[in-house]
């Protein structure tokens, strides 16, 4: 039967042991959905799932803020990366939060009819652009910045692991294209998705809680040390690269302005004799064009599912790392205050 993994063959969920159990039963518990491919794709290297998982529950599902106002920065996110497969799921996951008549609006592509659902999803896809002038003033109060920006990041990261190494097909045949799919699915959602999730559940579930706090802006909540695992993981791939390879990835992350790199990619590494640097470089910047042919030239008898998961993990935090480093973060956030416009939290 055909599967959504595209370059890796997961290991069975029904065989899972140890953390990556227990990240399935945090999974069907507060994310509603058992074995979440996006999630199952993982799973040949449990140190970058337990993170991956960890910043997306502390932030999308347990953080400060109303679900519909980070299901609309979700699927910004997700649009400016070019993700079908997390635009359709967050989409449904809209429905699921009782918001119907917006979760249509956005399928269609057309824009929220209130103002402040309007600029939370302009926001989402702004972020891809670092330094991008719609990123202010903020969408969002102050205090719920962390669970907002670390939504952002991680589906920065979860898009570019989902467009390199699944199919675009949330579903079989792509039903969720059709309204009465996506309603359905999200009300058998509804239930998990308007509990509240408590706080903090998911650090116990990483390897070294003690990599540190994490970035300012998320001081004092749990989004910041799952960001933290999740960068040391992540970057920990760079190790698959020699010195030369991890510079080329740098310069170029820091030359990026956040568009999608042109069919005419001339600075992008030949695969014959740059494979390691171009499939780093495709996972940050546009992993939808991964093929069987980028990875075959990369692949040898040394290198696993777990190596190649690594490889993209780092080219895909590579671009987090860009994005974050941009955002104008909590020295911004008061601004909101002073626009006219009714921020997603007063509306929601």
């Amino acid at each position: 039967m055909p599967t959504p993994f595209r370059h890796t063959t997961p290991p069975a969920p029904q065989s899972a042991t140890g953390r990556t159990a227990e990240v399935y039963a945090q999974l069907a518990e507060d994310f509603g959905i058992e074995r979440a491919a996006t999630f199952v794709v993982l799973s040949s290297a449990p140190e970058l799932l337990a993170p991956t998982w960890a910043l997306m529950r502390e932030s999308l599902i347990a953080g400060d803020g109303s679900r519909t106002g980070k299901e609309l920065a979700a699927l910004g996110v997700s649009a400016a990366n070019r993700c079908p497969f997390c635009v359709d799921a967050h989409t449904m996951l809209l429905h699921a939060t009782g918001d119907h008549a917006l979760a249509e609006t956005v399928a269609r592509g057309g824009t929220p009819a209130d103002e402040g659902h309007a600029r939370v999803l302009a926001w989402g896809k702004a972020t891809r652009a670092p330094g991008a002038p719609e990123l202010t003033p903020l969408p969002f109060p102050r205090e719920h910045a962390p669970a907002y920006i670390g939504t952002a990041l991680s589906f920065h990261f979860i898009n570019r692991i989902v467009s390199a190494l699944l199919t675009e097909n949330l579903l079989p045949g792509n039903i969720q294209r059709f309204r009465a799919v996506r309603s359905l699915g999200g009300r058998s959602l509804s239930r998990t998705v308007r509990r509240r999730a408590v706080p903090g559940a998911s650090l116990a579930l990483l390897d070294d809680p003690g990599t540190g706090p994490g970035p300012q802006w998320a001081t004092g909540t749990p989004v910041g040390p799952a960001y933290a695992a999740l960068r040391a993981a992540a970057t920990a791939g760079a190790g698959l690269l020699d010195e030369d390879d991890q510079a080329l990835v740098r310069e170029t992350l820091r030359a990026w302005d956040g568009s999608h790199p042109s069919l005419a990619w001339l600075a992008l590494p030949d695969r014959e004799r740059r494979p390691g640097a171009r499939l780093a470089l495709l996972a940050a910047l546009a992993p939808y064009r991964i093929t069987d042919e980028d990875v075959a030239a990369w692949r040898t008898p040394a290198h696993t599912d777990h190596c190649l998961v690594h490889l993209v993990a780092y080219g895909a935090f590579a671009a987090v790392d860009r994005i974050e480093s941009a955002l104008p973060l909590l020295h911004h956030a008061d601004n909101h205050a002073h626009s006219p416009a009714r921020t997603a939290e007063e509306t929601s």
